[in-house]
């Protein structure tokens, strides 16, 4: 007989585990609500002298040490642009860091404070089809908790 095993019927227990899942989803919902928590993000004009050190040192990682400095230098000159949150992401392929990450907390408690943010540091991998995060990695984290759709005003090359 189908949908029929040791004399239980396959489609009740399916349907009983349909509504105990839904039951839970329920219960967790609020949890998920406390995600949403309204926040302005507010941008500082232009990066912060450290950022350009932190992402030289992380691209002479992946790249050459000649081609990383032309990077950045590259990035300092480059004008201001804005992108949504889940955009960025989507296009680094990069994990999302949790708030239990240290530097994603500190950012957050930045956010939260109202203080302003430097803008990220982004160079175009087209041999990879990826974008480089050189710098504002935890800050893009700690943002995308609040809003995946926040405008992110970074630098890119």
């Amino acid at each position: 007989m189908a949908g029929n095993c040791g004399g239980i019927d396959l489609r009740l227990e399916a349907s009983s585990r349909q509504r105990e899942d839904n039951r839970n989803n329920r219960r967790k919902e609020p949890m998920t609500k406390t995600r949403s928590k309204k926040v302005v993000i507010k941008w500082l004009d232009n990066p912060e002298k450290q950022d350009y050190p932190a992402a030289l040192s992380y691209l002479s990682l992946i790249y050459d040490g000649k081609k990383a400095a032309n990077y950045v230098k590259r990035l300092k000159g480059a004008p201001a642009a804005l992108f949504k949150a889940k955009d960025i992401f989507r296009a680094s392929d990069l994990p999302l860091l949790g708030v239990s990450n240290s530097h994603v907390k500190q950012d957050q408690k930045k956010i939260e404070s109202g203080a302003k943010l430097s803008p990220l540091l982004l160079v175009r991998d087209s041999a990879n089809g990826k974008v480089v995060i050189a710098d504002g990695y935890h800050r893009l984290c700690a943002i995308y908790f609040y809003d995946e759709d926040a405008i992110i005003r970074c630098r890119i090359v």
